[in-house]
């Protein structure tokens, strides 16, 4: 009876008893003395870093899958005291590392940022290369993993108010931070071909004027083969500073955008492409101060807009107002052969002011799976401030096109109160079931009355929307908006988006002359 009694306890006494004798440890926790190491990349690589600035953090795994435990022996960069790359070693910022033990099975995590030095050069293409290796030693084996960037030197503009007249050139990227500023009474004059890259909330705040592509730097010619073709080295580009990795390309908010406050005058925009911000152009004026703060876009591409909260740049949502192409609080906006596409929130939106529009395509999807609610186009009198007050408002919008993802891309908010004349939409493809009517009421106009050749609600076949690749807006074969000569509204505008030239007999709705 009492051995029955004994022999759990002896067993219980035993098994803990193993426990506390060397040797005995888990088999991942052993050591062994062969064996090399894996890792999760054998080049880390950092695409198109900008000199003097820290780049985004690369991750490398380092894995041993051995059953045993390996001690690694060394880690270290090549030159380690003068490299231009930093690491964090399982979770400590140093360049070398000694005796780490990986368990079997188990891995390591190094996370590896770079900030290469400018080496002088100047041009577009006088992109470097610089190239370091990271060491690793196990077991007596020598292991390395390349790190590789590919630098372009840039101007750097981080919180500056300039003084004076100012060129920007496309010798290198011009890089803003935070908030840069054009004071009444300068010009900020952009050269042809010339790059603008925005680090996230950054904004261009021009309370003088701004030039971008202005006539005297570039006229394409008037010959059937001077079109400007994709990749023109001559269009001024305005984008996110991490717009080159594939996951931000058409990512909106990813900066505030160009800003034209109530003392700007005179900017002209020519031939360039906006993208990734919260506002494309925002115009901020005291409520109906005249002169109004203005601005001319011809031969543009605005695109990837959005300032929902959500975004890099949050500034919409701080504001009270959405994001969008154009965005105007009682300014003054000229617009011709321009594209506003792929805009995650509005395309234009103006709380009073004056609007001009003349053969522009705002085609607005957003990408896959998102969800839009707000129009394309939203125009109101009522004062953006304060509701009880109103703003003068003139919209006209002729020879375009005005489609998306929505039953209603237009609204004219309060209409009653400015319907005798400011508004004129003539000509014109649109998608709306608010105004899709043939006769006016006192709240609402009828766009479809046959006196204003308008094409309502009729699909414009646009060449490739939701792709895969790039959307292409061209009007495709059999849409309504081709050959609308007999239809169109003064003043006639030559030549396209791309220079193409309109038959003046015979001209396409919106940006782009259809050429097969």
């Amino acid at each position: 009876m009492l051995k029955k009694l004994l022999l759990p306890v002896l067993v219980l006494l035993s098994a803990l008893g193993s426990l506390t004798l060397p040797g005995c440890k888990p088999r991942d926790e052993e050591l062994q003395t062969s064996g090399a190491l894996e890792f999760s990349a054998d080049t880390v690589k950092f695409d198109t870093v900008f000199t003097t600035l820290r780049t985004v953090t690369k991750r490398l795994w380092v894995y041993n899958r051995n059953p045993k435990g390996v001690n690694v022996d060394l880690v270290a960069l090549d030159q380690p005291a003068a490299s231009p790359y930093t690491l964090i070693i399982n979770g400590d910022l140093k360049q070398t590392a000694s005796n780490l033990f990986i368990r079997g099975e188990d891995s390591l995590l190094i996370l590896v940022r770079a900030k290469l030095p400018d080496n002088g050069q100047n041009g577009a293409a006088k992109g470097y290369v610089l190239e370091e290796k990271l060491n690793f030693r196990t077991n007596g084996q020598d292991q390395r993993v390349l790190l590789r960037s590919f630098g372009q030197n840039i101007y750097l503009y981080d919180n500056v108010q300039f003084t004076r007249n100012v060129v920007w050139d496309k010798d290198r990227p011009h890089v803003l931070y935070n908030t840069v500023l054009v004071p009444a009474g300068i010009t900020l004059t952009i050269k042809p071909g010339t790059r603008i890259y925005a680090h996230a909330g950054a904004r261009l705040l021009v309370d003088g004027t701004l030039v971008v592509n202005s006539p005297a730097d570039y006229n394409p010619g008037t010959g059937a083969t001077d079109t400007v073709k994709a990749g023109n080295t001559n269009i001024v580009r305005f984008a996110g500073d991490r717009s080159g990795e594939a996951q931000y390309a058409t990512a909106p908010g990813q900066w505030q955008g160009i800003w034209l406050r109530s003392t700007s005058r005179n900017n002209l925009i020519r031939y360039a492409v906006i993208q990734n911000a919260a506002f494309g152009v925002l115009l901020l004026n005291q409520l109906d101060a005249q002169p109004r703060p203005d601005v001319t876009i011809q031969n543009s591409v605005v695109r990837y807009v959005s300032g929902a909260s959500t975004t890099f740049a949050g500034v919409a949502s701080s504001l009270g107002l959405p994001g969008a192409a154009v965005l105007s609080l009682g300014g003054k906006a000229t617009v011709e052969n321009t594209l506003f596409s792929d805009c995650y929130e509005l395309a234009v939106l103006g709380y009073g002011g004056d609007y001009a529009f003349n053969y522009c395509t705002i085609a607005n999807y957003a990408a896959t799976g998102a969800v839009r609610s707000t129009p394309s186009l939203y125009f109101t009198n009522v004062s953006s401030a304060d509701t009880a007050k109103r703003s003068a408002l003139t919209v006209k919008l002729y020879n375009s096109v005005v489609w998306g993802a929505i039953d209603d891309e237009l609204v004219l908010a309060n209409y009653k109160e400015y319907q005798n004349g400011p508004v004129d939409i003539r000509n014109t493809l649109l998608r709306t079931k608010l105004y899709s009517a043939t006769t006016d009421v006192a709240t609402k106009p009828g766009l479809a009355k046959a006196s204003l050749n308008n094409v309502v609600n009729t699909d414009p076949k646009f060449v490739r929307i939701y792709a895969t690749t790039r959307n292409d807006y061209h009007l495709g074969p059999n849409s309504p908006g081709l050959s609308r000569g007999a239809q169109q509204i003064l003043p006639f505008l030559d030549r396209d988006l791309l220079n193409v030239q309109r038959p003046s007999a015979r001209p396409d709705l919106g940006a782009y002359q259809t050429t097969k």
